[in-house]
């Protein structure tokens, strides 16, 4: 469900103007070098929260492009005021929920890189069926991730890291990143809710698995 939540002005405004220059369509198959204009590295992003991390990441790699996905809005707002702010051209964002643009609009083997960052944990055992880390969802991603692509995942909570790794070993699909692999580390910054895991004494997770190729 989309999640509305209070948006300030801020956002509003950002929204209003900047959604038709970075805004995608979820009722449209995506074409990244229509979209971006060349052909390059595609990273997804799903749940991208204030979109502090995703902006700063495609500043940092100007030679990759960035697919973002949240729908939280005054988080896509708060991106949207980002990318105009440091003049990003490789960024371009969905508000929507996350498997049917997924499903709907990301060619077959299109991705490089999916990134999966922290996560809600859904720490109650009712709610565990909530996690969107299941066996359909990873699945899914490997069939959107190009043969040797990447998918990293963070948490802050040590039960879900243990329910992403059981997930991941049951889809032949993936392979855990062997030591010393050089995209196998962590170059991504640190988010807010990294920072109050951190605050709250909570040890973070970082996995990696890379898409067999086949």
């Amino acid at each position: 469900m989309r999640r509305e939540g209070r948006l300030t002005p801020g956002q509003q405004n950002a929204l209003r103007r900047l959604w038709p220059r970075y805004g995608l369509d979820p009722q449209q198959r995506l074409d990244p070098a229509a979209v971006f204009g060349r052909s390059a590295a595609l990273t997804l992003e799903i749940g991208f929260g204030n979109g502090a991390s995703l902006a700063a990441m495609a500043a940092a790699e100007p030679g990759r492009d960035f697919i973002g996905i949240e729908v939280h809005r005054p988080g896509v707002g708060q991106l949207l005021k980002a990318l105009e702010s440091g003049g990003l051209e490789n960024v371009r964002v969905y508000c929507h929920d996350a498997i049917e643009v997924l499903n709907r609009c990301i060619d077959e083997h299109s991705l490089d890189r999916v990134l999966l960052l922290f996560p809600d944990p859904w720490p109650k055992k009712k709610h565990h069926k909530r996690r969107i880390v299941q066996a359909d969802f990873v699945t899914l991603l490997a069939r959107k991730l190009k043969a040797g692509g990447l998918l990293h995942m963070a948490t802050d909570w040590q039960p879900y890291a243990e329910h992403m790794q059981a997930v991941m070993a049951g889809n032949p699909a993936f392979q855990a990143c062997p030591a010393g692999h050089p995209d196998c580390r962590s170059t991504r910054p640190t988010t807010r809710f990294e920072q109050r895991g951190r605050r709250l004494g909570h040890a973070v997770t970082d996995l990696y698995y890379l898409r067999e190729h086949t």
